[in-house]
């Protein structure tokens, strides 16, 4: 057995990163993000390892950078929301679900259709092109029927040319069906279901609603999509990348700046408790208290960032309230 040591120390607020520190969707936010970079033909390892704990709206500005600024408030939505497609699939259409599979229904499923287009970045034309082909079939068969009737009876000029154009149509909307649904099938098999973390849910019942806050990286239909599947309720400060005030994200120290003021304290007299080095870096440079916690990365990954403490989950991490503050005991590793 390891040897601990205690360290305590007080503050007047809490403010929490939420994934990888509070849930963790390590797993559906990963295959979100190898989906995007397969669209865009690049490696989804690198994809994957340069997004982590930045914003999506920043990572989809760097790697997508066809997409307009008025397109890009629904595009991180939609791609948030294929995050909690990959995180429920498993359960909803997976082994041993009871819920009708949304491939043999002919259901689609709106948060991945706007990340079927590949390259193109179009997400108006992928929406019509995740519809199912028994829809789409009837009107190819529609247009050639009657473009034919048109050569017989001498109306037509370029007769083959249109055809070849609504063929190749027909055939590219089948193209993206097919793909669509494999996406479909390989979200189904694997579970990425969020998790709560350890010890999360004991420090938070122990600190004073009012006193604690979150500020993630993730916009508002991620954040709190994640915490609702786990039993967290956001609290009423909830910073999440998509709020207006916020000009720029981590590692800016902005979201935990912006927290302890909606909060009514200051940065430098809250703790922070973080995963991500970014979201470190941004803990440290709002003057707060920083306790790292290694559940996302390696110990060697972020001990020189900057943290006050560094710990393996929250189980080393108590809070005690006296009189008008908050006393925090760490239980560390030596």
């Amino acid at each position: 057995m390891s040897a601990t040591t205690q360290v305590s120390f007080f503050a007047d607020a809490v403010l929490f990163d939420m994934d990888g520190t509070l849930t963790d969707s390590i797993a559906a936010v990963e295959a979100a993000w190898g989906k995007v970079a397969l669209d865009i033909g690049q490696d989804p390892a690198y994809v994957i390892a340069a997004t982590h704990g930045k914003r999506a709206v920043d990572n989809l500005a760097q790697f997508k950078p066809h997409i307009k600024a008025h397109e890009m408030d629904s595009e991180v939505q939609a791609f948030e929301e294929s995050i909690l497609f990959f995180a429920d699939a498993y359960s909803k259409h997976g082994p041993g679900s009871q819920e009708v599979s949304p491939i043999s229904s002919g259901a689609t499923t709106p948060s991945l259709a706007s990340l079927t287009s590949g390259n193109s970045g179009n997400s108006s034309v992928s929406s019509s092109r995740s519809h199912s082909v028994s829809s789409s079939r009837p009107a190819f068969l529609r247009q050639v029927t009657n473009h034919l009737v048109r050569i017989t009876s001498g109306d037509a000029t370029t007769e083959e040319g249109e055809i070849l154009e609504v063929v190749a149509d027909w055939r590219e909307e089948l193209k993206q069906k097919h793909i669509f649904e494999a996406w479909q099938i390989e979200a189904a098999a694997v579970d990425r279901s969020v998790r709560i973390l350890p010890g999360v849910k004991k420090l938070m019942d122990s600190i004073p609603e009012g006193r604690y806050a979150v500020a993630t990286s993730g916009a508002k239909t991620y954040a709190y999509g994640c915490m609702t599947r786990v039993g967290i309720t956001p609290p009423k400060v909830t910073i999440t990348a998509d709020d207006k005030r916020l000009k720029a994200g981590k590692p800016a120290p902005d979201p935990f700046l912006l927290a302890a003021k909606e909060l009514g304290f200051a940065a430098r007299d809250c703790v922070v408790f973080e995963d991500s080095p970014s979201g470190i870096r941004a803990g440290v440079a709002s003057g707060a208290v920083v306790v790292a916690v290694c559940t996302s990365h390696e110990r060697s990954k972020i001990e020189g960032c900057g943290a006050d403490f560094i710990v393996d989950t929250m189980e080393q991490v108590r809070v005690v309230v006296e009189g008008e503050r908050l006393k925090f005991v760490i239980t560390e590793k030596l």
